[in-house]
């Protein structure tokens, strides 16, 4: 698929954000959403990432730490799409994906669920 430009990106990360499945963004008030064109250089071949604490690892002292991030990596969902639909698609998805680590759901059960 040819290049996208980061306007043309952003329209859809809004489009897949808006067709997140309902109620995902639940428990979200302290996730930042980025988006980087590059991956780590440790994992080169990711798609998108989260960095944070679980839900199903925070206790009760849990509190005033900086909110947990998941990034997304425009260049290798660019490369992976066949177009901008299924673009948006894995956009979306890889979302769904990285919430779903700050839901503490492991890769091994999202690939269970068709999320992997």
């Amino acid at each position: 698929m040819e290049m996208i430009d980061d306007a043309r990106f952003d329209e859809l990360l809004d489009a897949a954000i808006r067709d997140l499945p309902p109620g995902i963004e639940e428990f979200m008030d302290n996730v930042a959403l980025f988006v980087d064109d590059e991956a780590p250089p440790e994992a080169p071949d990711i798609l998108g990432c989260y960095d944070g604490i679980p839900l199903t690892e925070r206790d009760g002292s849990w509190g005033f730490v900086p909110p947990d991030t998941i990034s997304l990596f425009k260049n290798n969902l660019i490369d992976y799409a066949r177009d901008e639909e299924h673009l948006q698609e894995e956009i979306r998805i890889t979302i769904v994906h990285e919430i779903a680590h700050h839901y503490g759901i492991d890769d091994e059960r999202l690939h269970e669920l068709g999320w992997g």
